[in-house]
């Protein structure tokens, strides 16, 4: 899914967390949305128009009294899909909540019928004052939706209390679910996603493991999220960041897997489990380290639990089941036949023997194979092959 077709009113106010909204911009762009950027006369003296211009393809609007463009405050008001301002200043939060429409900007925020979404960045005390708080909640009450801010170093130095404007990747996740999740039949539902591999202890500092990144089952909570689902992800060793708005549990050993998972599923709508858990563990895992010079090393394995398999008479009833394999070669049967014994809805095949896809990549080449006639997609970067899979659940909804 991209944002094409959407329309995407920036409002940019005079914090110096303005060069942070050049980002944001230029990803809203990236993605297809026509982004209109309204600045205020303060923005304007920390970051040139034409910076925003250049980024976005469109031109820049900063005053009420630009010739031949009279009415251009009502026609920025009604035609966009979304309005973000970011940075939100304290002072641009105050005009808002009063109704003051002194400048282009707060004449439009005064005239729309579109969602806000507003990023606030000021100064600690500034945040933290009641005058600012009743603003945010007079907001809130319209229906804006306020996003941070984050605790972090500010202009004037470090700070350990909120004021600082949340990064741009946060405000597109943010962005992305506010446009796309009407209509979606994800909105509302409550989604459990697993990712990444499972450890299995050989001693305290050796185990067993596989080389899965957890990419494709972060890429699979994100795209849910925007779909506007309540994502909950389940995610072994990685070194990924969560994903903004989802629910992120983080384990290690397929016990521990099996145990948040048998914990969560009684609520989920919709089941994908993307994670990679270690078929095997050690029947006595050294408690120390073991020398290496202590020379041959015989280890006795035993099949860890089938994680899916457990789930099938505990999933809420109508909740759809999505599961991976990973193969050698076709396979297409070997995965249809999966799909009966664990009670599937569909089954997302990897191939393990496909160049520049699969463990580790950043792009994936699948085969979804319901219980009729297969699809075997391209290679396509994870996060779209995570849209395709969510593109194949929303129908059984």
């Amino acid at each position: 899914m991209t944002l094409r077709g959407r329309r995407v009113v920036l409002g940019v106010s005079g914090g110096i967390a303005c060069y942070k909204s050049c980002t944001l911009a230029r990803r809203l762009t990236d993605l297809g949305a026509a982004v209109d950027v309204v600045m205020t006369a303060a923005a304007t003296e920390f970051v040139r128009p034409l910076t925003f211009e250049a980024l976005t393809k469109r031109p820049v609007a900063s005053s009420l009294w630009e010739r031949a463009r009279a009415l251009s405050h009502i026609e920025l008001a009604h035609t966009p899909d979304l309005i973000v301002v970011a940075p939100a200043t304290a002072h641009l939060l105050a005009r808002a909540a009063a109704g003051i429409a002194d400048d282009l900007l707060t004449a439009v925020l005064l005239a729309t019928r579109a969602p806000v979404l507003v990023a606030p960045g000021m100064n600690d005390d500034m945040y933290a004052h009641p005058a600012t708080q009743a603003n945010l909640r007079t907001l809130s009450q319209r229906g804006w939706e306020t996003l941070g801010p984050a605790v972090g170093p500010l202009a004037e130095g470090p700070s350990d209390r909120p004021g600082r404007m949340v990064e741009p990747e946060e405000i597109l996740a943010h962005a992305e679910r506010l446009l796309l999740r009407r209509g979606s039949p994800l909105d509302g539902r409550r989604v459990l996603v697993t990712a990444g591999p499972t450890r299995e202890h050989l001693d305290a500092v050796r185990v067993v493991t596989n080389p899965s990144s957890g990419k494709m089952g972060f890429a699979l909570a994100a795209r849910a999220f925007a779909r506007g689902a309540e994502v909950t992800l389940v995610s072994g060793p990685t070194m990924l960041p969560d994903p903004f708005g989802v629910h992120t549990v983080r384990i290690e050993t397929t016990a521990e897997l099996e145990s948040a998972v048998q914990r969560l599923i009684p609520d989920a709508d919709v089941l994908v489990m993307a994670a990679a858990p270690a078929d095997y563990r050690p029947i006595d895992p050294g408690e120390g380290k073991r020398p290496r010079a202590s020379g041959d090393y015989a280890v006795t394995l035993t099949p860890t639990p089938d994680v899916l398999a457990c789930t099938a008479g505990k999933r809420k009833p109508g909740a759809i089941a999505v599961g991976f394999a990973l193969e050698t070669g076709a396979g297409v049967e070997r995965a249809r036949a999966k799909l009966g014994a664990k009670q599937l809805h569909l089954i997302v095949l990897n191939r393990a023997d496909e160049p520049g896809s699969g463990f580790e990549g950043d792009a994936n080449r699948v085969t979804l194979v319901p219980a009729a006639d297969a699809t075997a997609l391209a290679l396509l970067p994870k996060s779209e092959v995570a849209d395709r899979i969510l593109d194949a659940v929303e129908p059984l909804l």
